[in-house]
């Protein structure tokens, strides 16, 4: 009987178990749920978001998981939500990303949040957000980026925020916080950026600040500050951003006014020992002269009277004279200039020397029409030239304070590759979008600025479907640097999907390979094409590294047209990786010249690597090919299930497109037409 019972309780038991694993596998899940009816109460943009399913399966949006199949990721940004942030959001443990900037979200931010120890980027700017910033915050060691701009706070800024040891940016700008700036933001060594423009602050800036060896930015525009700014600050140059506040002095700042105790700059001052004269605040204007008499007033006699009557009245002419000269030759200067202002160049996007310069505007366009911290202009001949040019440029131009914002101040974690000429970071735009930004130093860029800017108006020109799209770029004399943006995408470059190891997950199925050949075919086909607005092109250098796949697995061709923005050495050292993984057409060696029968070539190689899911292409696989022997040259990871009529027109091409002779091989118009006649089926 004893062992009856024993059974059932273990059968009981067991049953349990798969329910309990259920109610614990699915912990983040609820988090979610009650994330999705806080942010979105209406059910208007989150209906992926579902009780019965998987957040890892790709299905619910703006979700982004680990390697163990955790939350790793919420990018929500520019959705439109309306709710609130629940405190729902810190039972999701392994979150290092929140994203929920560009929405209407209102309420106060949770202190549960600080919960979440793994968060390294916390993105809530753009947003309705009201109460304070919770003190809690501080208690988040691995947060390195803080954006709060741009909502309703109101309080002071917690001291316990001098504890996020790991912080680089910290934005509180366009809010409603008092108070002095707390001192222990003067131990935060890695930060970079601290922007708390347009708030309410008072009190002085603390010295400390002056002491962060990393610091770039320091903002405080438009707030109540006072007092001399640290000297040290002067290293910022124009990252230093302190206008509109009145009682704010500093000297060598040029947004500032000196202090009227500069003994240096207040001749009044020299040889005074009074102490009290030092806390006088500095003038916004200096006083007129003042004339002490040296006798009692009601005593003085007339024939002393009249001559100090007669100097002051001498002074205060020659004072008018100087102002009325000095009015006369401003208006006159600044008439001329706007005649030339009006004749060279368009107004629109331009700002005043006078008006300070705004780092943000409430707007989801991430485009800007000026270049932050003394950009370098690379299109002066277009401004003396073809203005429609310039003002056609204009329109994609970056500034570099968006650039750093967007690459988080081009973090290692943001880093997707790197080479000797450039390298390439993953980026968020202010208005929430995905890019990928390449940086490239200005010393392997085109020397003639009428070539560079011949070479930015025909990339920015290019498009199709098949062609990664460059959507603006950035020239920083400060930085050395010119940055291109390019749409992002999500599934990484070809080359990735080569050399799977068996059984691999991201083994790409036979349809796939065929539809990826296939937009590479058609994505060099448009370069060739010789079309309005558009010469033909040659892209110079092709290879699997050098197509990208979005969320759809279509291929997207990078750098199309980048040798015309850079110099010929710097084009000749990309192409020794070409030459080493054999896309380098053999005729390159004899003529020294690049031909559409060089891209024929480097395409019939990335067909052999698609088809054999191999980076290096053996003598092997080639003779494998051309005696068309299915078995020894494609990829064994696709178990037998792919369209032979298929695989043997891509290896008839592949022959064709690779041939010693250039003239032997076929254009890109007959590639693309001989693919466009394969069979429907997919499989064998």
């Amino acid at each position: 009987m004893n062992s009856v019972h024993f059974l059932v309780s273990l059968l009981l038991l067991l049953l349990a178990f798969p329910s309990l694993q259920s109610v614990r596998g699915n912990a983040e899940l609820r988090a979610l749920m009650g994330l999705k009816s806080s942010l979105d109460p209406e059910g208007k943009v989150l209906g992926s978001w579902t009780s019965d399913g998987e957040p890892c399966s790709g299905l619910f949006e703006g979700i982004a998981c680990n390697e163990h199949r955790k939350v790793a990721n919420i990018s929500l940004q520019g959705k439109g939500l309306s709710g609130w942030l629940s405190p729902a959001v810190a039972e999701l443990k392994c979150l290092s990303g929140l994203y929920l900037h560009y929405n209407n979200l209102s309420g106060e931010i949770p202190s549960e949040i600080s919960n979440l120890t793994d968060l390294i980027d916390l993105y809530l700017d753009f947003n309705n957000l009201t109460g304070s910033i919770p003190p809690e915050l501080g208690n988040m060691p691995n947060l390195q980026v803080l954006q709060l701009g741009y909502n309703q706070l109101v309080g002071t800024i917690p001291k316990e925020m001098g504890s996020l040891k790991q912080l680089t940016a910290l934005e509180l700008q366009r809010n409603k916080l008092t108070g002095k700036i707390p001192l222990s933001l003067g131990n935060l060594e890695k930060l970079r950026m601290l922007n708390l423009s347009f708030n309410s602050f008072n009190g002085s800036i603390p010295a400390t600040l002056a002491d962060l060896a990393n610091l770039q930015v320091l903002d405080i525009r438009n707030n109540s500050l006072s007092g001399r700014v640290p000297t040290a600050l002067k290293i910022l140059k124009d990252g230093f951003q302190g206008a509109n506040n009145l009682d704010l002095c500093g000297r060598g700042f040029s947004t500032l006014k000196a202090c009227s105790n500069d003994p240096t700059l207040n001749p009044n001052q020299i040889g005074t020992s009074n102490p009290t004269t030092e806390s006088i605040p500095a003038k916004d204007f200096p006083e007129p002269a003042n004339f002490q008499l040296h006798c009692n007033q009601t005593h003085c006699s007339k024939s002393r009277m009249f001559p100090q009557a007669l100097i002051a009245a001498s002074v205060i002419t020659v004072i008018i004279t100087f102002i009325c000269v000095g009015l006369f030759t401003f208006l006159r200067y600044r008439r001329q200039k706007q005649r030339i202002t009006n004749s060279s160049e368009s107004s629109e996007g331009k700002l005043s020397p006078d008006q300070p310069k705004e780092l943000y505007k409430r707007s989801p366009s991430p485009l800007v029409n000026l270049n932050y911290y003394n950009g370098w202009d690379p299109m002066a001949d277009a401004q003396n030239g073809n203005r429609l040019s310039h003002e056609y440029l204009n329109r994609y131009r970056f500034n570099v304070d968006e650039i750093e914002s967007a690459t988080q101040y081009f973090s290692e974690a943001n880093l997707l590759s790197k080479s000797k000429l450039s390298a390439v970071y993953k980026g968020i735009l202010r208005d929430g979008s995905l890019v990928a930004i390449r940086s490239i130093n200005v010393t392997c860029c085109k020397s003639e600025e009428t070539e560079f800017v011949d070479g930015l108006n025909l990339v920015l020109s290019l498009r199709h479907e098949n062609l990664v799209r460059l959507r603006g770029f950035c020239c920083s004399a400060s930085r050395g640097e010119c940055f291109l943006v390019f749409d992002f995408a999500p599934k990484g470059d070809l080359s990735k999907y080569l050399d799977m190891e068996d059984g691999s997950g991201q083994v790409l199925d036979w349809s796939k390979r065929v539809s990826i050949i296939k937009g590479i075919a058609k994505g060099i086909g448009h370069l060739h094409s010789n079309e309005t607005n558009k010469p033909t092109m040659v892209h110079q250098n092709i290879s699997v590294e050098k197509v990208v796949l979005d969320h759809q697995f279509n291929p997207l061709i990078m750098d199309s047209g980048l040798p015309k923005l850079l110099a010929d050495d710097a084009v000749f050292s990309a192409l020794k990786v070409s030459a080493a993984m054999g896309y380098l057409a053999p005729e390159y060696i004899t003529t020294g010249k690049f031909t559409e029968k060089s891209d024929i070539y480097a395409f019939g190689v990335i067909i052999l690597q698609v088809v054999s899911g191999k980076t290096v292409i053996g003598s092997s696989i080639k003779m494998a090919v051309e005696s068309f022997r299915f078995e020894d040259f494609v990829d064994s990871n696709l178990k037998g299930r792919y369209a032979k009529s298929e695989a043997a027109m891509l290896a008839k091409l592949a022959v064709m497109c690779t041939h010693e002779l250039p003239d032997q091989r076929p254009t890109m118009v007959e590639v693309i037409q001989e693919m466009n006649a394969f069979p429907a089926q997919h499989t064998s």
